[in-house]
């Protein structure tokens, strides 16, 4: 996806969440952004293939 495609949007977290994924996004060499990107993209993924084995 091209940077200019994405979307901004305000996001409400808990301090204690963002705190563990700013560590685990440093762990990992991504921003805390890309992170979350990554996070939500596995969860996505994931879920379309349980739906897949529902059918």
């Amino acid at each position: 996806m091209i940077e200019k495609d994405k979307k901004a949007f305000v996001l409400r977290i808990n301090p204690a969440l963002l705190k563990d994924i700013e560590a685990w996004a440093s762990e990992e060499f991504r921003s805390t952004n890309g992170q979350i990107e990554f996070l939500l993209t596995q969860a996505l993924q994931s879920r379309k293939k349980g739906k897949s084995k529902e059918e």
